[in-house]
Order: structure tokens, then sequence, then C-alpha cells
């Protein structure tokens, strides 16, 4: 079980009702974790028979490779990188090596599970001396290959923050600086990203570029999204994808955000030329760095709502996936949530058979920080969506989840929480003044005093976050 506060979670001082509800939210959540740990994900795209490597439906003869690098990094890399070093290990004959950057909480976990591919740990999500070492180490790997090279690269969500190489004039510390403005702006993360690629020499296809120039060898590149719409030149900011946007994209973020005047001098200054000069720009699409190599997203949350619904029917629940976008300010989100649940009660037909309602909706939302407290977007949108309806009549049954599925949310312990007919009464009943927490940012320090944050600790798991809605109501 991934859930460590499980027995807390279930009190059987709840009543008969929220307990049965929060039972089947929480074991929705345990399916949505498990559907998509990155072994399974890896085994389910790959086989390797007679020496030839399948990939959904594209075919390697890997003899015809004298060797395989295995390269990368995120938060759901080294269990990838653990499962594909159980089916070349067991399948195949040729020799591989690996190095990969993953983040320093799974350092129990994953680092000494393969003596072929090494973990190296540097931080999430402000990059650090150790994930730039590492990315070094991986080009040294690149630059030692040949045509006759297969190189597999692996990336999930974390790999921007985990894969940092500044531009030419651009330092660690100007990066580091950047990232906090970012993280603290509101800015969606296609917006955070459209600025990473554009001042790094990993990120935003230059991966491709450098295995191009290098050697022209065979690159696989396999991808666990957690980002909305699975844009490839997102995830992990895209190294060997083709680059979507562009210098002027990555301006006008800075524009929009206020913080053009507020970050380093290096880095608006590369931005500045990449605008003047279009040959500035990451390789983009037809261009020929990217002539062989191929893409595979072998996993993102559609495969846990998928699990989920299948799991929520066996329990009469009618399903409703109302969005796979989901992002914007957090705490607005969850104001806008009651009216969702109020607009889809009305809309429900008054039939026996009918009477549970399952709403599931997946994305990113963002926190603009204002206060120094401790919380995660899941539970800020939860928060707010508490404080919404505290004095609204409830004659419903509900439950409601968000998480952020790689288990930390935000600069909190916790991968989200929960909010029941049960921790509403438990407000009121304290009169808890919800707003000085959500005014200083600080939604973990609430579900923390009233029961309602969910712990599980690093999973290594990386897709978008997932919120559940149930609503059971009397006919």
């Amino acid at each position: 079980m991934y859930i460590q506060n499980y027995s807390q979670l279930i009190s059987e001082n709840l009543n008969r009702n929220s307990l049965e509800l929060r039972k089947i939210g929480l074991k929705s959540l345990e399916i949505a974790i498990s559907s998509v740990e990155p072994r399974k994900l890896i085994r389910n795209a790959i086989t390797i028979s007679d020496e030839i490597l399948v990939i959904k439906d594209d075919k390697y003869d890997l003899k015809k490779f004298e060797r395989i690098l295995i390269i990368g990094g995120g938060k759901a890399t080294a269990q990838m990188a653990i499962a594909l070093d159980e089916l070349l290990k067991t399948s195949s004959n040729i020799e591989y090596e690996g190095f990969l950057n993953i983040p320093e909480d799974q350092e129990f976990k994953f680092l000494n599970s393969t003596k072929n591919i090494k973990m190296n740990l540097a931080s999430h999500p402000i990059p650090n001396e150790a994930g730039l070492n590492g990315v070094n180490k991986m080009l040294e790997l690149v630059e030692g290959t040949n045509k006759k090279d297969l190189i597999i690269c692996l990336f999930s969500g974390g790999g921007s923050a985990l894969l940092p190489l500044p531009k030419k004039n651009i330092n660690l510390t100007d990066i580091q600086k950047t990232n906090s403005f970012l993280l603290a702006s509101g800015a969606s993360i296609h917006e955070i990203n459209t600025i990473r690629k554009h001042i790094s020499d990993f990120k935003g296809g230059n991966l491709a570029k450098k295995i191009y120039e290098s050697s022209k060898a065979t690159t696989l590149t396999l991808m666990i999204s957690d980002v909305v719409g699975n844009k490839l030149d997102s995830i992990a900011s895209g190294p060997t994808v083709p680059d979507l946007t562009s210098f002027n994209d990555a301006y006008k973020v800075l524009l929009k955000y206020n913080l053009l005047d507020r970050i380093p001098m290096s880095i608006k200054k590369v931005i500045m030329e990449g605008v003047k000069n279009p040959r500035l720009e990451n390789p983009s699409r037809n261009d020929p760095v990217f002539e062989n190599t191929h893409t595979y997203l072998i996993g993102s949350i559609e495969i846990s709502v998928e699990k989920v619904s299948n799991y929520l029917r066996k329990h009469k629940f009618e399903i409703d996936y109302f969005s796979d976008e989901i992002s914007g300010e957090a705490a607005d989100f969850g104001k806008h949530l009651f009216y969702l649940i109020t607009e889809k009660l009305k809309k429900c037909p008054k039939e026996p058979e009918k009477s549970r309602i399952a709403m599931i909706g997946t994305g990113e939302l963002t926190v603009t920080l204002r206060g120094k407290g401790i919380g995660g977007r899941n539970q800020e949108m939860l928060l707010n969506f508490l404080n919404t309806i505290k004095n609204e009549k409830i004659d419903y049954k509900f439950f409601v989840l968000g998480c952020n599925l790689d288990g930390i949310e935000g600069n909190s312990k916790a991968i989200g929480a929960i909010v029941d007919n049960s921790l509403l009464m438990e407000t009121a009943k304290n009169n808890v003044s919800i707003e000085n927490y959500l005014s200083s940012n600080n939604s973990n320090a609430f579900f923390n005093l009233i029961n309602g944050e969910i712990i599980t600790g690093p999973t290594g798991i990386n897709v978008n976050d997932i919120i559940l809605i149930l609503v059971e109501f009397n006919v």
C-alpha cells in the first residue's frame, strides 16, 4: 500500500457513509498510482526476444548495434531504468551501460538497484551542481559513441530541473534564481519549460543535436508524461524532440509574469539575443538532427483514469471524466469545483441506479506564492473548495481528493489531501479560520490539523495530478 497514513484516514470514528466513500476514494488512489508504476509501463511497452527489441509496433535488431547507452533523468526514470536493465540482462547479450539523474529523495529506494546503470542524485525543483555534473557525464558518454551504438533516453517529469546545462555565459546560480522566480510566479509548466528550453544546451532538442554531431547514433526516447496534453517537447523540456516554442515565446512568458527585469542579466541577454536572431533557435520540426531519433510516449495519467473508472463502475458509480486539461490558479479552481459538482447534480436523473456519481479531472494547477507556509497545489485547491462550501447547505454525501502522484506536493510531505462531509463538519465545529491558511499558502498545516492530508512519501511515479469527486445522494 502506498498510503502510509491510511489507518488514520479511515478512523472508525467516522460515520458509516463517510467511511465507505473514503475507503472507495483511497482505494481509487492506490489503483491510480500502481497503474502507472514505471516498471509496469516499461514492461508493457517493450519486449526483447531473439535479440529483437520491440516498442509499440517498431522493431530494432540489437545484433546490429555494438553497445547500448542509457541516459536521461526525471522522477520516474530510476524505476524505468531498473525495468529496462532487467529486460536487457535476461534477454540480450549486447553490452550496455547508463547514467541517470534522479531526485535526491530516491536514494534509498533506487540507488544501488543496477550495476550497469548509475544513478546520480540531484536536486528538484531547483537544479544543483550534482545535476550539472551528471549531465556533463552523460555528454561524455555521448561523445564516445559511434554510429553503430544505440542510445536509449529515459525522460519523465522532473527532468527539467534534474538535467541542467546552462547556455554559454549563463552560470548555474543564474539558472537557480530564474527557476525560483518562475516557480513562484504562477506560470504553467508549459510556460516554465519554454524558458528552461531557451537557456539550456541540453533541453529543447539540444541533446539530439549533440548526438547527431557526435555520432548520428540511433536514438530511442521513452517518455512518461506529467504535462497537460502530453506535449513531448514539454516533458523534461524535450531534450531529444523538436522544440515547438521560440525565443519570442519565452520573452512573452517573462513579460506576462513581470519577470523580465527580475531575472539575472545573463538570462535576459540570451533571451533577447535569441529574439533578434532566428539562427539561435533550438532545433525544430524537420531539422536533420532528428533523422535517426524515435520517440515513444509509454505512460500518462489516462492509464490511471481508465483503471480507476473500471474500479468505480464495479461500485455502481456513473463516471464523468470532466476534464483532462485542468490548469490555472489552484485556489480559483477550488472555488469553481463546487459549481462543477452542483451543475453535475442538476443534470443527474433521479433514479436509484444513478445515485452514485464519480467525477474525474486531470491536469496540473499552479500556485502564486504570497506567503511562506507549507503546502501544494492540490491542497491549496481543496482548501479553497472547503472555504467555498463551508456555509453551503450540502444535502448529499461527498468525497473529494486531489493528489500529485509523485508523492511530494509543493514544499510539503503530502501527496495531496481529501475533503468530505466529516471534515466539513470538523472545520465548522472548531471554527477554524480557513482564510488565514489560504493567505499564507499554508494549506498543508490546515490539512495536517484536521487529519485530511495524504502521506505516501516519494513514489518514483510522475504523471499528471488527479482530482476525484465521489457523490452519493438519496433518491
